[in-house]
């Protein structure tokens, strides 16, 4: 049995302050591109290979710890007695944005689950291997795919600021989920000098930001719920792209630019010289991104250009479905 998991954007974090009773809170996009494909097969023991085209993938190690560690959950909770043998066919970048440890611990629990003939939605798989802590916007783009607005935590659940891989909350509930238009193309950046956070640093960092200003929250929710969201149901793309910079200069995503170095904010800038409406960081990033349509579709091969052997550029789109099984 074989999986094929998308990629996520996470747009936006919404409240990092709680004085409205809830935290976290989130919005996300689903991508085509860059996939996570895991194969799995009953097995005397777990282990993990890794195709040749690879088999020098410098993630490999972060996908063997992720699988593994999501293996051992699954089959605790089930009270399994085989194993399990993965072959790993593709592998995007980790710790640069898009998700990629929610992934891969969900394909490998979903890969278990079916096979043992148990069918459970990705909130339920999140919660037994310990994912969604914070966002929900990798767990439900799992399932469903699409443009994806969670709602947080209540502080009685959650009572302090932490990333997901240090919060043991179970995922945000889904407030709405929206397809993305068809004919808008995402153009992803990620330059090889930007900043990776991870595992103390991201906790450290939730730490020594959190509680941001209640006006910096408040003005998040607004640009999400009043502008962006109605702009994309609109289809204006101009004017959500014009939001996803106002929603850079405030909240956490303020934030987190700060934590980058210069390329990454030149590299932003100069996607916007090329004509991109508006450009916005990915999580922690390094990863950017913009949507683009054809009046503007040159900012592809501009960024290419502008990066060169500095980094990857990935054209793609939104996928409004979620993970693919093939028996």
């Amino acid at each position: 049995m074989l999986i094929k998991t998308p990629s996520r954007l996470h747009i936006a974090l919404i409240d990092l302050n709680g004085s409205y009773a809830r935290i976290d809170g989130g919005i996300g996009l689903t991508l085509e591109n860059p996939k996570f494909i895991l194969e799995a097969e009953p097995s005397d023991a777990t282990a993990i290979e890794f195709a040749k085209t690879i088999s020098n993938c410098p993630e490999r190690s972060a996908c063997i710890g992720k699988v593994t560690a999501a293996t051992e959950k699954i089959i605790s909770h089930f009270s399994l007695e085989e194993g399990y043998h993965f072959t790993v066919h593709q592998l995007y970048p980790a710790h640069s944005g898009l998700g990629s440890g929610t992934q891969m611990s969900l394909a490998a629990g979903k890969l278990i689950t079916e096979q043992i003939g148990e069918t459970i939605s990705s909130v339920e798989l999140a919660t037994i291997i310990g994912r969604g802590g914070t966002s929900g916007i990798g767990v439900h783009a799992f399932d469903h795919g699409g443009f994806i607005a969670d709602g947080g935590h209540s502080c009685k659940e959650k009572k302090t600021f932490m990333p997901s891989s240090a919060s043991d909350a179970n995922p945000p509930l889904l407030l709405g989920r929206y397809e993305f238009p068809e004919d808008w193309g995402v153009l992803l950046a990620i330059p090889n000098k930007g900043a990776c956070f991870s595992g103390k640093e991201e906790l450290d960092i939730f730490q020594t930001h959190c509680p941001l200003p209640r006006h910096d929250v408040e003005q998040v929710s607004h640009l999400i719920f009043m502008n962006l969201i109605p702009f994309l149901l609109e289809k204006d793309i101009e004017s959500f792209g014009h939001v996803l910079d106002q929603i850079q200069a405030t909240g956490f995503n303020k934030v987190e630019l700060t934590l980058q170095p210069p390329e990454v904010t030149n590299l932003m800038n100069a996607m916007r010289d090329a004509g991109a409406f508006g450009v916005g960081i990915s999580s922690f990033g390094p990863a950017v991104f913009t949507v683009y349509d054809r009046s503007n579709q040159d900012i592809v091969a501009s960024t290419r250009e502008y990066l060169g052997d500095g980094g990857m550029v990935i054209a793609t789109k939104a996928q409004n479905h979620g993970a693919e099984i093939f028996r």
